[in-house]
C-alpha cells in the first residue's frame, strides 16, 4: 500500500491503517524516517495512552530537518538503522503489518535509496502487509503496489498563516 501525494493525512492513514490491523490482532510495526525522538507525535502519545502493544513505532530520523539532495551523513545512518529493523522484521515474521512512514521523501531527498527499498520489498512475505507513506513516491514503488492513495490538498491553514499545532499536525 503507498499513501502518497501533497496533501495532509498519510501519516494518519497509515496509522488509521495499522489500528485497524491491531485491533484484528495483528502484529504492527511502524517504522518512521526522518522523524527524531524529540519531536512527540500524537500517534506515539496514543498508542502509549492505549498501551497497544502490538503496535509499536521506531523513529529513525533525528530532530532537525533534513537538506533535499544533501542528507547530513547522521540522517543517512538512522535511515539505515530503519532499513536493518525493517529487513529484520521481514526475515524474522515479525510483524504483520510493516509501515515505512515518509520512506517517500526519505528516498526523494536521497537518505535513502530506491533500490535498497525495492530490494527490501523482495523479501516480504505475501501474508506481511506493507504501508509506504510520504510524498514523491517513485513511479516503481507506484507500478509494485497492490494499492495507491493519493492525498490532494485543496487547501490548507498554513497557507493563511496558521501554525503547525499539536494534535492536527503533530
Amino acid at each position: 500500500m503507498v499513501f502518497t501525494g501533497d496533501g495532509k493525512g498519510k501519516t494518519t492513514a497509515a496509522v488509521g491503517q495499522g489500528l485497524r490491523a491491531a485491533g484484528h490482532g495483528m502484529k504492527v510495526l511502524m517504522i518512521q524516517f526522518m522523524k527524531g525522538p524529540g519531536n512527540v507525535y500524537g500517534e506515539i502519545l496514543a498508542l502509549r495512552k492505549c498501551g497497544l502493544v502490538d503496535f509499536r513505532i521506531v523513529q529513525c530520523g533525528r530532530d532537525s530537518f533534513v537538506k533535499r539532495g544533501e542528507p547530513d551523513e547522521e540522517d543517512i545512518q538512522h535511515a539505515r538503522r530503519g532499513l536493518m529493523l525493517a529487513e529484520e522484521a521481514l526475515r524474522e515474521g515479525a510483524c504483520d503489518m510493516l509501515i515505512l512512514d515518509e520512506i517517500n521523501v526519505a528516498v526523494d531527498y536521497g537518505v535513502v535509496a530506491l533500490s535498497e527499498v525495492l530490494e527490501l520489498l523482495t523479501l516480504r512475505p505475501p501474508e506481511v502487509h506493507v504501508v509506504l507513506t510520504g510524498r514523491y513516491a517513485p513511479a516503481e514503488l507506484l507500478e509494485r503496489a497492490d494499492l495507491v492513495s493519493e492525498v490532494v490538498e485543496r487547501r490548507h491553514h498554513y497557507r493563511e498563516g496558521v501554525a503547525a499545532q499539536p494534535g492536527v499536525e503533530f
